[in-house]
């Protein structure tokens, strides 16, 4: 099995900034692509950010800009440096990670969210 934890999320004025992380650990061979998603309360999760194990990322158009996704590939780790937040940021944020485990089956895996609110 493999374990997503996040950390970073809280409460935060518009115009301020937070940085959320995710450490990935457990059944882990090598790790695909790691990314965000939000969801906001009635709405559907969707994407934020993601990162290749290359390197490459790609943004929803809402946060280019704003956010910064990065990832430590040796700690198994990603990253998301959000800045200008903005109210309509608001949501729960989940990690999700690609991951081969060590019989190199992938699976694909969720953290259990951070709120992150943003206040007008």
């Amino acid at each position: 099995q493999v374990q997503l934890v996040e950390s970073g999320g809280g409460l935060v004025q518009a115009g301020g900034s937070l940085r959320l992380s995710c450490a990935a650990s457990g059944n882990i061979f090598s790790i695909n692509a790691m990314g965000w998603y939000r969801q906001a309360p009635g709405k559907q999760r969707e994407l934020v950010a993601i990162i290749a194990g290359g390197g490459s990322t790609n943004y929803a158009d809402s946060v280019k800009g704003r956010f910064t996704i990065s990832r430590d590939n040796a700690k198994n780790s990603v990253h998301q440096q959000m800045n200008s937040l903005k109210p309509e940021d608001t949501a729960v944020y989940f990690c999700n990670a690609e991951v081969k485990n060590i019989a190199r089956a992938t699976t694909n895996n969720w953290g259990q969210g951070t709120q992150v609110t943003v206040s007008a």
